[in-house]
């Protein structure tokens, strides 16, 4: 009998189980109950946010899904209490190595771009957030881009209205290996980012703010093709937010920012199918 074709739910978890074993340890403490491995609690966890459900949608969907469930080795399904006190107990820096890891599942060029781009913290409706007097924020989330794949580099994300000139420096000192081309827009334009760049041997292609007519001739001089590629970082937080919505779940911003940075890892196993 001929096998089945894979899937791409199938192609994405057999990619994101792999991941994960080289993340994290099988289990958190020798004295855990053993009874679900961390790599499984990793990889539920992204298809909530890929599929952009609920912990009860997910399980409920996962119970006709009876390959998933082989490649990850369930025997049994988790309660959607499990999963939520596994979201709160692995910790952001687990999710950054889980993104960081991610990446190198495409070719990356070099030639990275960095965008920001908001996301609305809640999602009730206008009305009750009327009678409530509630105050519905953004978060900035800023991403670096690798412009050739389209990978999530990295990210950063604050509730605050911290300038774009502010944010990209911590960016740029903890991928400075993953970039060989900084590609910027004017919100960018500062001398402090490109000396920072210029000191990690990184070309920075940033707009100048036009206040002189020095500026304007510096803009004309800039390669356009290599420039125009800085529109791809917009491309994919379009594509986050339309296929993984464009606010979050979570109620509590550190859970948000992991929603977040979970949403990015998705994307770049989706990128690798």
């Amino acid at each position: 009998m001929k096998a089945l074709p894979k899937s791409q739910i199938l192609r994405f978890t057999e990619k994101a189980i792999h991941l994960a074993r080289q993340a994290v340890s099988r289990y958190s403490s020798k004295f855990s109950k053993h009874r679900y491995t961390l790599p499984q609690h990793v990889v539920l966890l992204c298809l909530k946010v890929r599929k952009n459900t609920t912990y009860r949608g997910l399980l409920d969907e996962l119970i006709e899904m009876p390959r998933i469930r082989r490649v990850l080795g369930l025997v049994e399904l988790p309660t959607p209490s499990t999963l939520c006190k596994a979201f709160n107990r692995l910790d952001m820096a687990v999710w950054r190595i889980l993104l960081t890891l991610s990446a190198t599942l495409l070719p990356t060029s070099g030639v990275v771009g960095v965008d920001a781009s908001g996301f609305d913290r809640s999602h009730a409706s206008k009305h009750y957030t009327k009678r409530a007097e509630l105050t519905i924020q953004q978060l900035k989330v800023t991403l670096l881009v690798d412009t050739k794949v389209n990978a999530i580099l990295d990210l950063h994300v604050t509730t605050t209205r911290k300038h774009d000139s502010q944010i990209a420096p911590s960016l740029v000192k903890r991928n400075p290996e993953s970039i060989e081309i900084l590609l910027g827009d004017k919100g960018y334009d500062d001398q402090k980012i490109r000396r920072l760049v210029r000191q990690y041997e990184v070309r920075p292609l940033i707009k100048h703010r036009e206040f002189t007519s020095l500026h304007r001739a510096w803009n004309a001089r800039l390669d356009a093709d290599l420039y125009g590629q800085r529109s791809q970082s917009e491309t994919v937080n379009s594509t986050l937010k339309r296929k993984y919505g464009a606010y979050v779940r979570s109620r509590r911003w550190w859970k948000q920012f992991r929603e977040l940075t979970i949403a990015c890892l998705s994307h770049n196993i989706d990128r690798s199918l």
